[in-house]
């Protein structure tokens, strides 16, 4: 007999198909399916595939006895009860190193697109606006780029900065040894340094709002603030208030507090960019984590260590 596997996630129906060939998949997408299928199944699930922005709960985990596994698709497990998973005795495993490349390209996409103003020209142009009746968009390159959490993703996103010849700098719980970017112990202290600041840092409740008001009158009516981490580090009314009011120039958002609802306070601004949480999201991306999940899974059962364990 095949384990039965618990996935909390959209999933194509390839993806599905994948799975089912080495488990009895029990597809649950959204809480109430969840909750239904917990109620239904609970006592046969072994494993639980989910993503850090639905997680799996310490009474989720508790109605799960024969649970021995769980996995999230993607890098983040904010939602996961990691501690009291680890407690019953229940491995847990990440999709870690899967699609950072994505998220890295599409922050420099969310940074280009809201310092350019590519949405307002795109719609300029259409209206039949000539450059003249335009303001000037600044430059990207040759500026200073604050990274906020410098782990895999925030690396290679200052990665790509070296090709717009831009200076780095980054905030972390402490100083890595590895690279030769510039460190700053203090939040407010890199933002006043910085022209871009780009969010990349785990979500939780130790980062809510690590990115306030006073965070963002430090980066200053020039500076632009990109989110590709969770939407929970920036503080939405702060956020919107700085824009309005100018003392911010723009914002690029991938994630953000009201997911999957967008954020109503910024909807009606120009220089704000948004996109629907799909950072990490390609072909090449998702078929990356689906394979490391299938990985983790097959070691596991084979009573080996995942790749990626927490």
């Amino acid at each position: 007999m095949k384990p039965v596997l618990l996935a909390l996630m959209f999933l194509s129906e390839e993806h599905r198909a994948q799975m089912a060939q080495s488990f009895e998949l029990v597809y649950a997408p959204d809480a109430a399916q969840a909750a239904a299928a917990i109620a239904e199944h609970g006592a046969r699930i072994t494993v639980v595939l989910t993503i850090g922005a639905t997680g799996l709960s310490a009474a989720q985990i508790d109605a799960l006895p024969a649970l021995t596994l769980i996995c999230a698709l993607g890098a983040g497990y904010e939602n996961i009860a990691v501690a009291h998973a680890k407690a019953r005795g229940v491995v847990v495993a990440t999709g870690a190193g899967t699609n950072d490349d994505c998220v890295a390209d599409h922050s420099w996409g969310l940074l280009i697109a809201a310092q350019r103003r590519i949405l307002p020209l795109d719609k300029a142009t259409r209206a039949g606006i000539w450059r003249t009746a335009l303001p000037l968009p600044p430059n990207v390159s040759h500026k200073r780029l604050g990274i906020i959490g410098l782990g895999t993703i925030g690396k290679k996103i200052a990665q790509r900065a070296l090709g717009f010849e831009i200076e780095v700098g980054y905030h972390n719980r402490s100083a890595r040894t590895d690279v030769p970017y510039r460190y700053f112990g203090d939040v407010k202290a890199l933002a006043e340094w910085s022209d871009f600041l780009v969010v990349a840092t785990p979500g939780g409740a130790g980062t809510k709002h690590l990115v306030n008001a006073d965070v963002l009158n430090a980066l200053g009516a020039r500076g632009v603030v990109v989110n590709i981490a969770r939407g929970s580090v920036i503080d939405t009314a702060a956020l919107a208030a700085a824009l309005r009011e100018g003392r911010i120039a723009a914002a690029g958002l991938d994630v953000y507090e009201s997911e999957p609802a967008p954020p109503a306070e910024l909807l009606d601004l120009d220089n704000v960019v948004l996109t629907p949480h799909v950072a990490g999201w390609s072909p090449e991306a998702v078929q990356a984590s689906v394979d490391r999940f299938l990985e983790n899974a097959r070691r596991h059962l084979a009573s080996e260590a995942p790749v990626s364990p927490l």
